[in-house]
């Protein structure tokens, strides 16, 4: 179209000079003389019924409305699932929040379709389409196989929308100017939810389709609203791609990744330029896109912002207050409400290595035991339960635990389904589950009732080694019964051997929610003190750890993050600690930097690297040294390593733990009252538990020793407070 060719022509020259400079906010009016139109796009994406600064949230919106009265607020879908808002009212919240904002159109993300294996199907998602005071767009979504929807989709480019309708776009007048508004919705849906019948096609394809019905409209001003995600696979959907691939869109509004765009990223910038923006989750921040086009729809300035939602002296907007407090009050009751179980250690359920999505986590390990349990008392020949780490949510800190927090670890609704496996597509599900690790992915299993073993460095689709049941290995030719949720038994997150079993018909779905089952079973537990426990290791390049060795998760856990260093091929498990070693093992945990230099006159001989870390230490007071000596090559104790871990914990947390009680250990003799209390908090902390009553602070710590201790504090200290 020859809108875009113009807009081709000049859009270089343009965007140099606003580039060069530091964006300017725009315009409030359109400018006569120019025909310049400036407008601001508000913007949310991946909520997750995160609804507890709804009334910030509120006031911040109507603030900068007063500010920019020409503008559009828009949603990019995951305004489903995360939370009990959504558990107890199933976007009915959530809906009347995005009414009373006065919403102009939303996206589906893939969790709006969450509920569709349910007994009702996706009548929650119905259901809040209808109550909306705003359309939903999305060009790539088909509902027409599912009658639930009959009558609400309308597969076209629609200036005159109406509420609780689904279009493929919109034509929203601003100020006497035109600007188009389409939808996508990631491919991906079919595999990471369950949207049964609804149909997903090429979002590259329906976008051109849709580019085009805006322009022969006469819009030349066109909005991307997608949930397909910034940066997600290139083998699937993404917003850099679309971007690329599709001209004429002059701005991207993303989610799905959950990425926290600071100011926008600028695609094509020297051809036809394309801003992208995606203000992070969970209602954590408002985005806010001023943008001023030339008369041809060339974008000529912008500024773009994310507004923190809440915080301290956040301005209330009353009415959304009084609107949320009915359903902030029912959720507030169950969420306080006692399971009877009390956490005696933090319950990881993190992001990065060595948490949900890449490794084995105490958290994971509770829920598929709860798993197994439920499924035993159905089928007592069941042996196995596995559970998808992107389906676990987040932690839970020490102290009694609620029904909420198990309702907010496993949010989703997902049920117990039993299948009947050969050993061959146990081994296919599992190097599945392994195929990305190191990095995180959502699919990585965690385990109840065997033992894997893989090897991280072998070729993707050939790294288990081992799939043990009791410390024999299952076979290739035999049938064995698990359990998973019913998610991931019909191929959710592409295992695929899961989905043909589904459909071959060896499944059954009892019933039974997730997170009832977790919080049942922590009730069993009662006090729940457990770490990691080997179920899931990570083969290490040491001939000298044995699989069965208490000590391999944590050596493994420690080499994967880096902290074990070196191309020895033995770890030397029963060696002794010195205190240089001890010293690097902490600074690289808690990834220290030295900046000057330290005291010390006998580290000169050291490596470069070594020396370094040991001005880490010292310089953010982990160690102390006497008279101009750091000894480093001497043995370091368990209490002076205890006193080190103390120390780091005030580094890290920037407070200092003054132990609740003295810890039950007889042999603490003539001890200061420094020393006690940092054995103390290791083992209130769940991090070392002495043995037969002792803690043996004087003798030397053995490197077996040294990695469980450095392990666990990494979970329960440095993990805990990135979940405050």
């Amino acid at each position: 179209m020859s809108i875009k060719y113009s807009k081709s022509a000049t859009a270089a020259m343009l965007l140099l000079s606003s580039i060069a400079i530091t964006p300017v906010m725009a315009a409030e009016t359109p400018v006569a003389a120019t025909g310049d139109f400036s407008m601001t796009v508000l913007h949310t994406n991946d909520t997750h019924a995160n609804l507890a600064t709804t009334a910030e949230r509120a006031a911040l919106v109507k603030k900068i409305r007063e500010e920019k009265p020409y503008n559009v607020l828009l949603d990019a879908g995951d305004v489903f699932s995360g939370t009990l808002y959504f558990n107890e009212f199933e976007g009915q919240a959530d809906l009347a929040v995005m009414n009373y904002l006065g919403y102009d159109a939303m996206t589906f993300g893939n969790h709006e379709f969450d509920l569709g294996s349910s007994a009702e199907g996706h009548k929650a998602l119905v259901d809040f389409i209808k109550g909306a005071k705003f359309p939903f767009i999305s060009a790539n979504t088909d509902f027409s196989a599912d009658p639930l929807f009959d009558g609400l989709q309308s597969k076209t480019v629609e200036a005159k929308a109406e509420d609780g309708k689904i279009y493929n776009g919109i034509i929203k007048e601003v100020n006497g100017e035109k600007v188009g508004i389409f939808g996508l919705t990631t491919e991906e849906t079919k595999d990471i939810s369950s949207p049964e019948k609804v149909i997903f096609t090429n979002y590259i394809v329906e976008a051109k389709e849709a580019v085009a019905a805006f322009e022969k409209a006469g819009v030349n001003k066109i909005i991307a609203l997608t949930h397909i995600g910034y940066n997600d696979s290139d083998n699937v959907d993404n917003d850099l791609l679309l971007a690329k691939n599709v001209p004429g869109i002059d701005i991207i509004v993303g989610g799905h990744t959950h990425v926290k765009l600071d100011e926008p990223f600028v695609v094509n910038k020297d051809t036809e330029p394309v801003l992208i923006v995606q203000a992070n989750e969970y209602n954590k921040f408002l985005g806010q896109l001023d943008i001023t086009f030339d008369d041809k729809g060339v974008i000529k300035d912008y500024s773009g912002v994310l507004h923190a939602v809440g915080g301290e002296n956040a301005a209330v907007d009353a009415g959304a207050a009084e609107l949320i407090k009915p359903f902030s009050d029912k959720v507030k009751e169950t969420m306080e409400k006692p399971t009877g179980a009390t956490a005696g250690v933090f319950l990881s359920g993190l992001r990065d290595l060595g948490g949900v999505r890449a490794g084995e986590t105490n958290l994971g390990n509770i829920i598929t035991d709860g798993m197994l349990a439920k499924a035993k008392e159905i089928d007592p020949s069941t042996v196995i339960a596995f559970q998808n780490g992107g389906g676990i949510r987040t932690s839970i800190p020490q102290g009694p635990i609620t029904y909420g927090q198990a309702i907010s670890v496993l949010p989703f609704g997902n049920t117990l389904a039993l299948m009947e496996l050969s050993g061959a597509e146990l081994k296919s599900v599992f190097e599945r589950s392994v195929e990305k690790y190191p990095e995180e992915d959502g699919g990585f299993l965690h385990v109840s009732g065997m033992k894997l073993i893989f090897n991280p460095a072998a070729e993707i689709g050939n790294r288990v080694i081992s799939m043990a049941i009791d410390g024999k290995e299952i076979e290739a030719d035999k049938t064995y019964k698990i359990t998973t949720n019913v998610f991931t038994a019909q191929g959710g997150d592409n295992y695929e051997v899961l989905k043909k079993a589904y459909a071959d018909g060896r499944a059954s779905e009892p019933g039974f929610s997730d997170w009832e089952n977790f919080a049942d079973h922590m009730k069993s537990i009662g006090t729940i003190n457990s770490g990691i426990e080997g179920r899931i290791l990570a083969k290490v390049p040491y001939s000298d750890v044995a699989y069965d060795s208490w000590a391999y998760p944590y050596v493994s856990d420690l080499y994967y993050r880096g902290i074990l260093k070196g191309t020895d091929a033995t770890y030397g498990p029963e060696k002794e600690m010195t205190r240089a070693q001890a010293a690097s093992w902490i600074v690289r945990a808690l990834d220290l930097k030295a900046e000057g230099s330290a005291p010390f006159n006998d580290i000169e001989n050291y490596a470069a690297d070594t020396k370094a870390e040991i001005v880490a230490a010292y310089e953010n007071g982990l160690i102390k040294g006497v008279n101009g000596k750091f000894m480093p090559s001497e043995k370091v104790t368990r209490a002076q390593f205890a006193l080190m871990l103390e120390r780091a914990y005030e580094n890290y947390t920037g407070k200092k733990y003054t132990a609740a009680a003295k810890a039950p250990y007889a042999d603490f003799g003539n001890y200061g009252s420094e020393a006690v209390n940092a054995i103390s908090m290791l083992h209130e902390l769940g991090i070392t538990t002495g043995s037969d009553g002792k803690f043996m602070p004087g003798q030397s710590t053995s490197r077996e020793h040294a990695a469980k201790i450095v392990s666990n504090f990494i979970y329960n200290v440095k993990q805990a407070k990135k979940a405050e």
